[in-house]
């Protein structure tokens, strides 16, 4: 990171959206301030070195993992902007070739997910117990991976599969009944959605929450604000300003919420599904995780 306050270089982890293509490029950008990109793919490896040892400047974060991160106090700054949001009832998946299965008779099933704390999973273990009244801690859950925070141990109702093996061939296999995914879901004939018409099973979830389950946004290093306030204020509205330059579909729900106000109530429903899901090891609160934000960015940050 260079000392030079007339333009700042900080090194950024985040994926190529219509919405951050732009920051990407240079045809978004602020004369005060140079993002240098690292190209991660998938996104979810910068998750880790982010959290663990802030290995970016300005990176892009699974919520869980930002959560997590803030509960065992990392320095680590949310900025209230969303840069990934997706509905999640087509998620999980079965194989059908080896017989039905609904949400009904989910207790005991041995349901795999990549890690017990990936956000996708945390979407939908809350809307099975939730929406469909399936205990979190009766299903076998299954994972591959440990949490991108290295703190964190999974609950008791969580195992590990072996070395070697793998989601999708376990849930071919018919050693796992069911599986999560999130944007690696397999276009197979034979895996169908657990949840029939996901669809319509998303736009009602969307009348009673009002808002799309958000998946990943966007964090800054807190020695870097700290240093250099003026940096969060020159991402955040490099960030807007990549929104602005994505045209949004009349009538459709936003997916790129900004602001403390607008993820206020996502937030606090998604601190309480973490919390009955034992994914944090501490109690949160929307004013503590936006504190260090809304004290650089002021109203801007409302």
């Amino acid at each position: 990171m260079s000392q030079d306050l007339s333009r700042l270089r900080l090194s950024a982890a985040l994926k190529t959206y219509p919405h951050t293509s732009g920051l990407k490029s240079g045809a978004i950008a602020d004369p005060s301030l140079e993002l240098v990109f690292s190209e991660v793919e998938p996104i979810h490896r910068a998750f880790a070195p982010m959290a663990r040892t802030q290995a970016f400047d300005v990176s892009e974060l699974a919520i869980v993992t930002y959560l997590q991160a803030k509960a065992y106090n990392k320095p680590v700054v949310l900025l209230p902007a969303v840069v990934a949001a997706r509905f999640q009832q087509g998620c999980i998946i079965y194989n059908a070739q080896r017989g039905k299965l609904s949400v009904g008779n989910l207790a005991r099933a041995r349901v795999g997910v990549r890690a017990y704390s990936q956000t996708t999973g945390m979407w939908v273990r809350a809307i099975l117990a939730q929406t469909y009244g399936v205990p979190v801690e009766t299903i076998d859950w299954v994972t591959f991976e440990g949490s991108h925070l290295e703190e964190y141990r999974d609950p008791p109702f969580v195992r590990r599969a072996a070395p070697g093996q793998e989601l999708l061939s376990m849930l071919r296999a018919g050693e796992l009944d069911a599986a999560i995914l999130g944007n690696d879901l397999p276009d197979e004939p034979g895996l169908d959605t657990l949840i029939p018409d996901p669809a319509a099973a998303d736009a009602a979830w969307y009348e009673i929450h009002r808002y799309v389950p958000v998946n990943h946004v966007v964090t800054m290093k807190r020695e870097v604000i700290e240093q250099h306030p003026q940096a969060l204020r020159a991402v955040y509205e490099l960030l807007r300003r990549g929104k602005a330059s994505v045209d949004a579909t009349p009538g459709e729900p936003d997916k790129l919420p900004f602001g403390v106000t607008a993820l206020r109530a996502p937030l606090e429903e998604i601190l309480e599904f973490c919390a009955h899901q034992k994914l944090l090891s501490r109690s949160l609160s929307v004013d503590e995780i936006f504190a260090d934000c809304i004290e650089v960015l002021g109203d801007a940050a409302l």
